[in-house]
């Protein structure tokens, strides 16, 4: 296959587009790892002066494989991809809005620099931020539906439109449809640090490498993701408290803002309890990022040489065109003999 050197540059909706597709591949592969990280975020252990719980999830899960457990045994194997469908139109409409704007925002740098060279770390990760930041405030409701639609109970589970009337119809209207906003905002340090991470990282263990294997997408992928997981793990928390039902003892008082979330699990778990759930996010994330970029690597190549063959067919067909109406000129034009 050719060199991504030798070919025309990917356009940024082709980036996005490449992005995209692996994104939805990845998470669709380990859905059920979010699934029980969402659940394990959400509870709250409860104490003898809580009420009990009627619409949310009473099933209090000790770890990663008893929730698969409890899961299976309770709602049967479906149960461990409620929600997907939402998951998947979000994950697919978040990452191509991440990757068009990232790839514009570094193309432009790029292009402003009176000698052309790759983006500092720093830049890199505000470049990063500033796409994450456009991405989240348009899909950032699929977020809120699909964590709804994740922690509903087995016998009060909705579709995709019909929990979205249910956040709609709640007190917050349809700005209930923004919960978690501000922490997503925050959150976008995340991709920020991952995709910062893995530029700098392929640089310097495959410096001037410019297409990976397989095997080397996938680690660099899983390495950066690791990284940025722990850094934000209490905010990410923070985040699926907000956009979830209230626990029982805020008795139906839907939390205002990440830092009361924070309070509230400190108080009643204590700080470690801001990592509830990292082991199976961990996972999810070295698999996805690793899948994710694996996956885009290769069909950066594949839209490339195809963007490459269609310019090279609308090429010739140009050439023809203006070749067919050149004879068809002479043959009009009248012969002058000197």
């Amino acid at each position: 296959m050719a060199s991504k050197t030798n070919l025309p540059p990917l356009p940024p909706w082709g980036a996005a587009a490449a992005g995209a597709t692996g994104a939805v591949v990845a998470n669709a592969i380990v859905y059920p790892l979010d699934m029980i990280k969402t659940r394990l975020q959400v509870q709250v252990k409860r104490k003898s002066t809580d009420p009990e719980p009627l619409m949310i999830n009473a099933e209090h899960y000790t770890s990663t494989l008893d929730a698969v457990k409890k899961i299976m045994e309770d709602e049967g194997p479906m149960g461990l991809y409620s929600g997907i469908y939402g998951s998947l139109i979000g994950v697919a409409s978040t990452n191509f809005a991440y990757f068009y704007w990232y790839s514009v925002a570094r193309t432009l740098y790029i292009s402003s620099q009176t000698l052309p060279k790759p983006p500092s770390t720093a830049i890199e990760l505000s470049l990063g931020a500033a796409a994450g930041a456009v991405a989240q405030l348009f899909t950032i409701p699929v977020a809120v539906v699909t964590t709804r639609q994740q922690t509903q109970p087995k016998g009060d589970k909705k579709g995709l439109l019909d929990t979205g009337r249910e956040v709609v119809n709640s007190d917050d209207g349809v700005t209930g449809l923004w919960r978690g906003l501000k922490a997503s905002l925050v959150l976008v340090v995340n991709p920020a640090i991952t995709y910062g991470a893995y530029s700098r990282l392929k640089d310097l263990i495959f410096p001037g490498k410019t297409s990976l294997r397989p095997w080397e997408a996938f680690m660099l992928g899983a390495m950066s993701k690791a990284l940025a997981t722990i850094v934000t793990q209490p905010l990410i928390v923070a985040k699926v408290g907000l956009q979830s039902r209230p626990p029982p003892g805020r008795q139906g008082k839907p939390f205002k803002s990440f830092v009361e979330v924070m309070s509230y699990i400190i108080d009643n778990e204590g700080p470690w309890a801001l990592f509830k759930g990292i082991t199976p996010q961990i996972t999810k994330g070295l698999l996805v990022q690793g899948i994710l970029m694996m996956t885009k690597e290769r069909l950066e190549i594949l839209f490339v040489v195809l963007f490459a063959h269609l310019r090279r067919l609308r090429s010739e067909k140009l050439q023809k065109a203006t070749e067919a109406a050149a004879a068809k000129v002479g043959q009009v034009l009248p012969v002058v003999v000197k």
